[in-house]
């Protein structure tokens, strides 16, 4: 008997992990212009009283965050390391598809390809420092349009 409850716990417990991670990632934005709606969940829109503006996508601050990283270790040479912190990048990005692109499908594929045009150019089998320098740029710039910057 003592192995069927903790059998059925584990599944519970599981079930409620998935149903909490659902929740969370297919939420939908909060009222943009709300200066209560602050959040740090990648995607999710930002308060107003932080003087940024949200994209359709929500707020794209973790996201950008991590690519002005990558950005700023490709203009110091050191492309192995921007290699490794992209996979953060890319991660979290798909880790926030269900959540993001239903809500700016447009805005979603564009960013997304920007971000696939990073990926390749730090993943190139040559990876060349003015190609990802460039692929930074422009994936920089793209975030930058989406939060209208």
């Amino acid at each position: 008997m003592t192995n069927q409850q903790s059998i059925v716990r584990s599944v519970v417990a599981v079930s409620a992990a998935v149903l909490l991670a659902l929740a969370v990632g297919c939420s939908k934005p909060a009222d943009q212009n709300s200066a209560s709606a602050a959040s740090t969940t990648p995607g999710q829109s930002i308060s107003a009283s932080q003087g940024t503006s949200a994209s359709k996508l929500g707020d794209l601050s973790a996201f950008r965050s991590i690519a002005a990283d990558v950005a700023a270790l490709v203009d110091k040479g050191d492309l192995p390391a921007a290699k490794a912190r992209i996979k953060d990048l890319e991660v979290a990005w798909d880790s926030a598809e269900a959540g993001l692109k239903p809500r700016a499908a447009d805005d979603w594929h564009v960013l997304d390809k920007a971000i696939d045009e990073s990926l390749a150019a730090l993943r190139a089998d040559t990876p060349s420092q003015a190609d990802c320098k460039a692929a930074m740029a422009a994936l920089l710039k793209t975030f930058d349009a989406l939060q209208g910057k």
